[in-house]
Order: structure tokens, then C-alpha cells, then sequence
């Protein structure tokens, strides 16, 4: 899994405790050497290389080398489960088209990582973190990464998840996975980075690669992202192709860009997008979809913008509140018309219906992954992966189980009554009598929430400690929704959430961008051992 690279850097791998203006000890921090490229741009990366500065060999290797040092020692944050051994011949072979031909566009070169359960086909594996698909290669890329490599990215690495994208057991541990160990948040490394896009996120906090892919069903993009202090996009479903992505549900199921700053989520999202034959909801992208999203990056965006402030997603960390507030002010500053409160009807009622169909589609598409997978696969249905699970018990289940697993190898054809209900009940509740309705009563641009709450202690003996989300509406519905970065509380990431019907993506990136020039509210990790709890 590892390759020979460059050592450009290297960690003191010292501990320091500094005293607190109180008179507190403040949390021991992993000391990490400076990183050129550390907090870069796309855009940035981009003009060193058009200026000749910087070539797309030397930027990989440069990432490399900041994966050994901080995600293999230092800190371990544990965020990459396989690295690409093939990323430093691909830089080299764009810099000759480079020169020869001229760049492709704005992510000629770019190093990017995915999250591993979206396919390549090349020498690294795509399992979903499961030692089941431990040695899987798959026939062809995703059409997503086939988009991401014409339009000239370099594919750095796949990235650790919540094993099966979080979906096996009741009482998981996010970040972690049978292959891939647990993977820790960069701002305080006892704590959870959530998921299931759990090392896409960590690996973007600490600077690993330029961007970063991410896949969601509910949360899973947004979620990590705000615990790690990133811009994170979940598209509306059909904007980016599933194809040769390992699936939950396709009801609610799409990949979606990582990334440090909302420019650079727009123009990964731009990349990705597209008409996909065997993925039938791309159709309704065609008209819809944007081919350049970078084009909605407007510091004036929210002048105007009419924001819904959904107050039923506050009120379980006063901390939380605190700076969404403070967020709500700057938005009104910027121009920003805030009707509040508002409210989205039906949420209550969204979690029975939404776990039924999750459970139909998880084995019906499944199944339908398993079937066609690649050379490696030792299972080709969720029941061999459950068969499999108990077999290898030990190494597989050390911490939690499968019951989704098993709940879902229960359930019929998607022809079933029960299912048919359960769809048609999550379409009327999330869309037309919830975000749609929304919308339209208060003539609103954009609702706005905090996403979730700060990141929590990592706990095998109980799993996660989720206290607070708003993923839940735009989720079932399939619309599109994004988190910035807002604040800090006890030291930890906060994002604050903006989401809308399908298709707004222009909407939400216009006001996103706007809110985060406004605030500027990111800060790169410090990689404490600890949160600073004052």
C-alpha cells in the first residue's frame, strides 16, 4: 500500500503542553514541520504551474511526502487507506501534455483523492474499507473519476470511510473500517471525524491533496466536513453520476466535492458532473446542470438573498448556537433578508420511511454492484458480505455489528408494497410538503441551519455520539446541500448548512461563497490530543 517518495518533510514528533491564560493546561499538540502547500488552492496550485514555479510531479511529490509525515507518523491521522502507485508517472505525463499541448483547464494537474468506495481501474483497490473487498480491483474507473482525470487530475490516493459507507451496523464507530483502521480529526486527535466520508475530510483538514471526493446518503458528505472545518457540496441526486460507486440506496445516494474553500468545491463539482447512460437520474441533470460552477462565486451574493433560519435544527449545543448566531449576523451584514424562524414540516416523521427504503435499496443495489464486480471480490451479494462478516468476526467486528445487514437481507423486491409506500411517503414529506413548501410560503433563495454538532470523543464501547444534524431533509429529498465553515466551539470545527431545491446549486454556492469571504471563518488544524474544553 505504500510507495517510495521523497521525504521533503519531517515531524519532531514531540508533545508540548503550553499554559493557558488561565492558568489551564492546554491540550498537548503533535508538533508537525511547516508545509509549503499547506492550505493551498487549486487556483493557487494552478498559477505556479502555468508560471513554471511548480510542476505536477513536484506538487504530488510534495503531497506524498505530507502523507508520510503526517498521515502515516506524527500525528497518524490515518486518513489514506491506499496510495496511487501510479500518481507521480501521471503528473509527470500531464506536465509533458503541459508543455506540449497546453492544460486541459483549471484542474490540469491537481492532486485529488477519493474516497474508497468510489472505482479505478488501475493497481489500487476499491472496498469500501471491508476485507471483503480487501483485494477487489475494479473493470473500469467510476464515470466520475473518468471525468476527474479528463479534465486532468491526478488521482493521489483513495481515502479511509466508515466501513460500508456507515451503513452495516446500529452502533458504529464513524472513520473506522476493517481495512483501514479508525481515522482521527486533525483539530483534536481523540476525537471523531464522522462520516462516512470520514478520510476525505481529514485528509483535506490537513492539507494531504488539493481536493477531495466524498460520497453521502445522509450526512456523509456535510457531516465530516463540518467536525473538520471544510466546504463540503451534496448535490441534488442525478447531477453526478453513481456509476462504479459501491451504493446504499440510490433514492438518496451521490458522490460530491471536499474541499477547503468553496471555490475550489465549485470547480471540483464542475469536473464531475454529466449525462451518464448507465445512470438513469443523470437524464434529468440535462438542461439543469451548470458546466461551470466557478461562474456562481459572487462576494455580493447574499445582498438580497431572501435565507430561511430553521430554528428547529438549534437548541442541542448552546455552544453551536452561539456561533450559528454569530453567523446569522454576518449574513444580515452582507445583505442577506433573514426570515425567521422558519419551519420544515414533516422532519419528525422523515426517519421510519427513510430507513425503509434505505434497507430495500441497500440490497437491491448492492446485490447489483456485487454481481458485475471486479477481479478480487470474494463476495458478489450482502448475503456472502454478512456470511463473511461472521466468518471473520474477529477482525471484521471487534467493535460493533451488522445489524442493517441483516435487517436488509430481510426485506423483498423493490416491487414490494411496503417499499413503494415508503418512497412515495419520503417524496411528499421531504419534497413537496417540506423543503418545496418551505420555499415557496416564505419566497426563500436558501434555508440555513447549523449543520451538526462539534466532533466527539472516538467510542468503541458505545459508537457515535451524534447530538444535532439538519442533513436529514435534503438527504431524502435528493436536494442539493452545502456547509462553510462558521466557528469553533471547545476548539472544534462548527459548519453552518445552506440547502435548497433541486437544482439551486448555483443558489447555494452564490451565498455559500458570499457567507465564507464575509467571515472567513477557517482555520487549519493544530492536531491537540484533545479538545481545548474552555
Amino acid at each position: 500500500m505504500r510507495m517510495t517518495r521523497r521525504s521533503l518533510l519531517k515531524l519532531t514528533g514531540a508533545a508540548m503542553a503550553q499554559a493557558a491564560p488561565d492558568g489551564a493546561a492546554q491540550p498537548a499538540t503533535t508538533t508537525v514541520a511547516p508545509f509549503e502547500l499547506a492550505e493551498s488552492t487549486a487556483s493557487q496550485l494552478q498559477a505556479a504551474m502555468t508560471s513554471g514555479q511548480r510542476t505536477a510531479a513536484s506538487i504530488a511529490q510534495d503531497y506524498l511526502a505530507r502523507i508520510e509525515a503526517v498521515d502515516r507518523g506524527g500525528p497518524a491521522i490515518n486518513a489514506m487507506i491506499e496510495l496511487n502507485p501510479d500518481a507521480i508517472a501521471i503528473a509527470e505525463a500531464l506536465d509533458r501534455e503541459r508543455r506540449e499541448k497546453g492544460a486541459r483547464g483549471p484542474l490540469h494537474g491537481i492532486p485529488v483523492v477519493l474516497k474508497d468506495n468510489i472505482d479505478t481501474a488501475d493497481r489500487m483497490r476499491t472496498s469500501a474499507g471491508s476485507l471483503a473487498l480487501a483485494e477487489h480491483i475494479a473493470k473500469q474507473d467510476a464515470f466520475v473519476v473518468a471525468r476527474l482525470r479528463a479534465a486532468g487530475c491526478v488521482v493521489l490516493g483513495k481515502t479511509n470511510l466508515s466501513e460500508w459507507a456507515n451503513f452495516r451496523g446500529a452502533r458504529s464507530t464513524s472513520g473506522w473500517s476493517a481495512r483501514g483502521g479508525q481515522t482521527r480529526n486533525p483539530y483534536a486527535l481523540d476525537r471523531n471525524t464522522s462520516g462516512s466520508s470520514s478520510g476525505s475530510a481529514a485528509a483535506m483538514a490537513a492539507s494531504l491533496a488539493a481536493i477531495a471526493v466524498g460520497t453521502e446518503t445522509d450526512g456523509s458528505i456535510v457531516s465530516p466536513s463540518s467536525k473538520c472545518g471544510l466546504v463540503g457540496i451534496k448535490p441534488t441526486v442525478g447531477l453526478v453520476s453513481r456509476t462504479g460507486i459501491i451504493p446504499i440506496a440510490h433514492s438518496q445516494d451521490t458522490a460530491g466535492p471536499m474541499a477547503r474553500c468553496v471555490a475550489d468545491a465549485a470547480a471540483l463539482l464542475s469536473a464531475m458532473i454529466g449525462v451518464d447512460p448507465r445512470d438513469a437520474a443523470t437524464a434529468g441533470s440535462r438542461g439543469r446542470a451548470r458546466a461551470d460552477y466557478t461562474k456562481f462565486l459572487d462576494p455580493a451574493g447574499l445582498k438580497g438573498a431572501r435565507i430561511g433560519v430553521a430554528r428547529e435544527f438549534f437548541g442541542t449545543n448552546d455552544r453551536v448556537d452561539a456561533v450559528i448566531g454569530e453567523a446569522l449576523a454576518a449574513m444580515k451584514d452582507a445583505g442577506a433578508v433573514l426570515v425567521d424562524p422558519v419551519q420544515i414540516r414533516h422532519q419528525a416523521e422523515l426517519g421510519p420511511s427513510e430507513f425503509e427504503v434505505l434497507y430495500y435499496e441497500l440490497k437491491a443495489d448492492l446485490d447489483a454492484y456485487l454481481r458485475t464486480a471486479g477481479a478480487g471480490a470474494r463476495v458478489r451479494s450482502l448475503a456472502d458480505v454478512i456470511a463473511f462478516n461472521e466468518r471473520n468476526a474477529a477482525r471484521e467486528m471487534p467493535y460493533f455489528g451488522q445489524e442493517h445487514f441483516v435487517i436488509a437481507q430481510k426485506k423483498g423486491p423493490l416491487t414490494d408494497a411496503a417499499y413503494r409506500k415508503a418512497v412515495a411517503r419520503n417524496r411528499k414529506f421531504a419534497r413537496v410538503e417540506g423543503i418545496d413548501a418551505t420555499l415557496a410560503q416564505h419566497r426563500l433563495d436558501a434555508i440555513v441551519a447549523p449543520t451538526g454538532s462539534p466532533a466527539w470523543p472516538t467510542d468503541y464501547a458505545n459508537g457515535d455520539h451524534y447530538r444535532g444534524s439538519c442533513s436529514r431533509p435534503a438527504a431524502v429529498a435528493g436536494y442539493p446541500h452545502v456547509t462553510v465553515p462558521a466557528g469553533f466551539a471547545f476548539g472544534l470545527p462548527v459548519g453552518v448548512s445552506f440547502f435548497a431545491g433541486a437544482w439551486s446549486e448555483p443558489t447555494l454556492i452564490r451565498v455559500a461563497y458570499a457567507y465564507e469571504q464575509a467571515t472567513k471563518a477557517r482555520r487549519p488544524p493544530q492536531y491537540l490530543a484533545t479538545a481545548a474544553m474552555r
